[in-house]
């Protein structure tokens, strides 16, 4: 959701420090991963916050530091377009897809993580990607 490893890994250990200060708020009710991607996922919209604040901190250019092989190199550009098709889509469809496709949560953990019902999670997953696909095709890409 950062876009940035090292920003990333700051969340993750602020998101670690905040469950362990909130333990004792756990509703066992609820799906325990859940409650904690939640909590990483507000841990990240306040680092987005903080990063407008900060005109001076921008995400940094992507360095290619891979061998230069011919596939190597296609796969790195079609990497490239895919991450920049998917900053160009609305976040409340990135923020679905990166849940669904690169986290590996279900709908229902989407649903609870995002306060929303499953269907809207449903609905927004399918028009993610149909966003997506037409970012993509836009950036030059191909099926």
């Amino acid at each position: 959701m950062l876009r940035n490893e090292e920003d990333a890994r700051d969340a993750a250990q602020d998101t670690l420090v905040k469950v362990l200060r909130n333990l004792d708020k756990y509703d066992p009710a609820r799906s325990f991963k859940t409650w904690v991607f939640g909590i990483a996922r507000n841990t990240c919209i306040d680092e987005h916050r903080r990063r407008r604040r900060r005109a001076w901190d921008e995400p940094g250019e992507i360095v290619d530091t891979a061998p230069t092989a011919l596939q190597e190199v296609a796969r790195l550009q079609r990497a490239e377009q895919l991450h920049e098709a998917l900053d160009r889509i609305p976040p409340m469809y990135r923020e679905v897809l990166v849940l669904y496709h690169f986290e590996h949560l279900k709908y229902v953990e989407i649903a609870e993580a995002l306060e929303l019902p499953m269907g809207t999670v449903m609905n927004r997953i399918f028009r993610a990607r149909q966003k997506l696909r037409d970012a993509y095709e836009t950036e030059g890409g191909s099926r």
